[in-house]
């Protein structure tokens, strides 16, 4: 199994693993801060490097069963049992963090407005959606959520990672905001609490605090039908983000 160090320290650079699994053009490591592809945010890229300076690229990261799997380009393929040195591509990762968190407020914010679901999700580098089951739309309602999204990122509130018994999780309807299929079989459910805002299940990468989000522009909305609106996304350039995190 490997340990995802992302799901405890989302600020986390670099980190030292042991490959425990090899095969041409991809390896499984014990630990790892490169997030897998899941939950609407895309899997991050960078560098492995060996201690004779061999360098790998990691092109792809997906979850098999209980391991992730770095696809990755370069010379060979490392062995088990060697120690290799990771590196995240950090403008990427901190691209898909804000626009995650900003997502998570948004959530929020049409869960405490309407009692409106996620159906749907997705972040770019450059930009996001999200999906509710909401039976009316419009551009000025669109414009009062993210209005109330840059109101809680104003209020510089923490974002915490917690760890809960799932049965309490599933006791609780307004923590899990998604369809309950897609809340992995875990015993402990991971949740982002956006202290005196939000609480939710979530397994992506957060900011420490609102503020770190920066200011959020509606781009466009879609009717994609009865119950099922799409809102679109696109924040301010921000400054680098800190060296730790959610």
């Amino acid at each position: 199994m490997t340990e995802g160090l992302y799901l405890r320290n989302g600020g986390l650079r670099e980190f030292e693993a042991v490959v425990v699994a090899a095969e041409p053009g991809a390896v499984v490591l014990d630990r790892t801060a490169f997030y897998p592809t899941g939950g609407g945010q895309p899997d991050d890229r960078g560098t492995l490097t060996r201690g004779d300076r061999t360098v790998w690229q990691v092109e792809e990261v997906n979850h098999r069963a209980d391991a992730i799997v770095h696809r990755i380009g370069g010379p060979g393929v490392p062995q088990v049992g060697e120690s290799l040195h990771g590196i995240v591509d950090w403008e990427r990762r901190w691209a898909h963090t804000r626009y995650h968190t900003a997502l998570h407020i948004l959530s929020g914010v049409a869960y405490q407005k309407f009692g409106a679901t996620t159906t749907g999700g997705q972040i770019r580098t450059d930009g996001a959606r999200m999906d509710f089951s909401l039976p009316e739309f419009s551009r000025e309602l669109a414009e009062e959520l993210v209005g109330r999204v840059n109101d809680v990122v104003a209020r510089d509130l923490p974002v915490e990672v917690q760890f809960r018994p799932r049965a309490e999780v599933l006791a609780d309807p307004s923590m899990v905001r998604v369809a309950m299929d897609l809340l992995p079989e875990v015993e402990e459910v991971r949740l982002i609490d956006i202290v005196g805002f939000d609480v939710q299940a979530d397994g992506g990468t957060h900011v420490r605090s609102t503020r770190e989000v920066g200011k959020v522009r509606l781009e466009r909305l879609e009717n994609k039908g009865a119950r099922h609106k799409r809102l679109y996304l696109a924040i301010d350039p921000a400054g680098e983000a800190p060296t730790s995190g959610h």
